[in-house]
């Protein structure tokens, strides 16, 4: 009769456990990861869709006055061929901020086009990283404010 060792026995048991152990902690480190990048995802789609209403109300407040929502929304207004463009700049954070120092940005294109035949402005509003990943986008309408009758 052979006489084994139980050190060995005991040795291979400890290894089983260590490489269970691994696979295990692996998977968990995989998923932790994966929920961090989904919370960032949904912080910035969530401060995106925030900054989008924001623009979109002020814009329809002004009557769609470009030069007014620029103002008030903290950004730049400028022609753009035969239209017009507002953009707004944020930071890491979501703070207003200017364009060198940017992560995000919001902006308002209106782009005329001869079979407007309706006094509206019809504008595609976004938000994007300035890497130019598409947070949200939406088209916003509205009457601009020399469209508009006053009742006498």
């Amino acid at each position: 009769m052979r006489y084994r060792s139980k050190s060995t026995l005991f040795l291979i048991e400890q290894l089983i456990v260590i490489a269970v152990f691994a696979i295990c902690a692996t998977a968990c480190i995989r998923i932790v990861t994966n929920a961090y990048f989904f919370a960032i995802d949904s912080r910035d789609v969530s401060n995106a869709l925030i900054v989008a209403e924001s623009g979109a109300d002020t814009f329809k407040a002004v009557a769609g006055d470009f030069q007014k929502a620029a103002e008030l929304l903290g950004g730049v207004s400028e022609s753009i061929g035969s239209g017009m463009i507002i953009a707004v700049f944020y930071d890491d954070k979501w703070q207003l901020s200017q364009e060198e120092d940017a992560h995000y940005i919001l902006q308002l294109i209106y782009d005329w086009s001869p079979q407007d035949f309706l006094p509206l402005y019809e504008v595609e509003l976004s938000v994007a990283k300035i890497s130019g990943d598409e947070l949200i986008a939406f088209p916003v309408a509205v009457i601009p404010e020399y469209a508009i009758t006053q009742p006498q």
